[in-house]
Parts: structure tokens; C-alpha cells; sequence
């Protein structure tokens, strides 16, 4: 990272590096109340409360909460900031009221670094790391349960649409016939599985797209996204900003969509003669292209180079 643009002291943390800081502070710049709905370690909150602004961050990682408590903990005493533990998709849930709204919402989708390298976290395929990958307290199975339990035709389904395989099926077999013999338990059991089908020249690139789709699955990552959109949506102040950094296709995917749709003046089918929807936007879409980390940003946090970032404004 440039020095113009190296995170001041208090921003950058052992728990998470925030990606894509300065996009967000610039598309977030005249909010004055924040919703941080991925709080992690509280760099991207940390951000916010230094220029001023009223922060409250949501995760669904007891652990993480705490980290970002302790490392915000003056911003809390003084009412500026305040943590609350749950599911972004699910606010009322996680204390917010109904009627709280906010200048700008902020989703850093994914896992955060401190989850990542915490091999007890089984979010890697490092040797020996355990299959759990929940990313909190509300995940109703861990990934070694899933991939135990899961038919194969759910599981062929799971990897084609969250990891792309063009081999899903037979890797789908692969787990189906070596759980038979023994519980997948640990990395290695899911790595050996992937070599059987892949062959022995896959490597990391496979392993982390086919981690990331069980790790999907197991916290209902897309369906969770799907339905938080429209509910974040409505929690904006006129002109509020919904700020939205994704790490996979799909979850690119519907958020563009849901972009595009609410940006689009009539939403009724090509042929329909009279228009029968809202006919006119409901804002606009900031960002007409993802924007991506810096080379810069790359070289100094690897894990910032699959990071799409897209914006849209409620309109006034």
C-alpha cells in the first residue's frame, strides 16, 4: 500500500484488515449515522467514528463482537458506538428497532482474517484444521455435519452453483463413498476427496473455491443476502447510501440485480402494454461497475483481490 494511503493508526487491527477503506469512507462521506453490518474486527467502524460519525455495528460472531468492543470501547462510553450480536438479515432479532434508520449501510461479506487464520475456526484447508467453518452461534449444522448428512444430489447441486465445478457430480460420489468408510472430520478428508476427482495438480485456487461454497452452505450465506436487500434497503434515510463489498459470483450477482431493479424506472415485463408497477426508481446505482482493490491494496492484504464493492442511493 502507498503511504498516501496506509490505515492510520487505530484502523488496521490483528483481528481484520478492512478492504477497500478509503472507496467506503468516500462513498460513505456525508453519512452521519452508520449501520456496519459486518462489524468483524471494527476497522471500517473505527473509520467511521474517527470522522465523527454516530456507528452502530452488527455481527453474528460473538467473538469478533468482542474484539471490536475492546478495541472501540472509548467510542462506546461516550454513546457514538454500539455493538450488537446477530444476524445481519435478521435486525429485529439482533435488537435494532423497526423504525431505525440510517445515512449509510455498510456489508463486508465473507470471512474476516482473524476467522480465516484461527485454524480452530476450520475455516482453511490447512492440515488437521477442523470442518466447522460457522461463522456464528445461529448455524444450524458445521460443514463436517453437511458434508455427513447431505444427499448427493443436494450436494452435486451445492458445488455447481456456489463453486462453479464442472465436476460437482463426481466429487458429489467422491464424499458420498469415502464418508461411507469413515466421517469426514478434518481439512485433509475434503482435500483428499478433491485430489481423487481433480487430480493431483489441484491446489489452493480449488480448495478455496470449494472450502468457500461448503463454508456458503453451512451459514446460508446467499439466501441470507437475498433476503437482507430489500430490508436494508428500506432502512435508509433519504439519499443514504447502501455500500455492499462482495467476494463470490453469486453474492455479486444479487447484488447487482437488486441494484439494477431498484435503479430501473418501470420494472414490468418487456411486452406488457401498460405499466402496472411504481414507474419510477427508487434511487440510483453509484457504482455502474464493481470497483476493485488496488494493486497496492493487493500487495498488502492478498485476501482484498477477490473484492467487488457496489453502491447505490436512496433517492431523496
Amino acid at each position: 500500500m502507498s503511504p498516501s494511503r496506509t490505515l492510520p493508526s487505530g484502523r488496521a487491527s490483528t483481528y481484520h484488515v478492512p478492504v477497500l477503506l478509503h472507496e467506503i469512507e468516500e462513498l460513505l462521506v456525508h453519512a452521519s449515522t452508520v449501520l456496519d453490518c459486518t462489524l468483524g474486527g471494527g476497522g471500517h467502524s473505527a473509520a467511521f467514528l474517527e470522522r465523527g460519525m454516530r456507528v452502530t455495528g452488527v455481527d453474528r460472531d460473538p467473538r469478533a463482537l468482542a474484539a471490536a468492543r475492546e478495541r472501540l470501547a472509548d467510542y462506546e462510553k461516550t454513546g457514538r458506538f454500539r455493538a450488537l450480536l446477530g444476524n445481519y438479515a435478521d435486525l429485529a432479532e439482533a435488537g435494532l428497532a423497526d423504525t431505525e434508520t440510517f445515512d449509510g449501510i455498510l456489508l463486508d461479506l465473507g470471512v474476516s482474517s482473524h476467522q480465516f487464520d484461527d485454524l480452530a475456526r476450520g475455516f482453511t484447508f490447512r492440515e488437521g484444521a477442523p470442518l466447522d467453518m460457522r461463522m456464528g452461534t445461529d448455524a444450524d449444522v458445521d460443514a463436517g455435519e453437511l458434508l455427513n448428512t447431505i444427499d448427493e444430489v443436494d450436494l452435486s447441486a451445492l458445488l455447481r452453483a456456489y463453486a462453479d465445478e464442472p465436476r460437482a457430480a463426481r466429487l458429489a460420489r467422491e464424499i458420498i463413498r469415502r464418508r461411507e468408510r469413515r466421517p469426514f472430520a478434518t481439512a485433509d478428508d475434503l482435500v483428499d476427496a478433491i485430489r481423487a476427482v481433480l487430480g493431483p495438480r489441484s491446489g489452493a485456487p480449488d480448495f478455496a473455491r470449494i472450502f468457500q461454497a461448503v463454508r456458503i452452505a453451512v451459514n446460508d450465506e446467499l439466501a441470507g443476502l437475498e433476503r437482507a436487500l430489500p430490508a436494508l434497503r428500506e432502512r435508509l434515510t433519504p439519499g443514504g447510501v447502501l455500500a455492499i463489498i462482495s467476494y463470490h459470483s453469486g453474492e455479486d450477482r444479487l447484488v447487482k440485480n437488486a441494484f439494477r431493479d431498484w435503479s430501473a424506472t418501470c420494472t414490468c415485463p418487456p411486452k406488457q402494454m401498460i405499466c402496472t408497477c411504481r414507474g419510477e426508481p427508487l434511487g440510483e446505482t453509484i457504482t455502474r461497475r464493481p470497483v476493485n482493490a488496488t494493486e497496492e491494496e493487493v500487495d498488502a492484504n492478498s485476501r482484498a483481490r477477490s473484492a467487488r464493492l457496489r453502491a447505490w442511493r436512496l433517492a431523496r
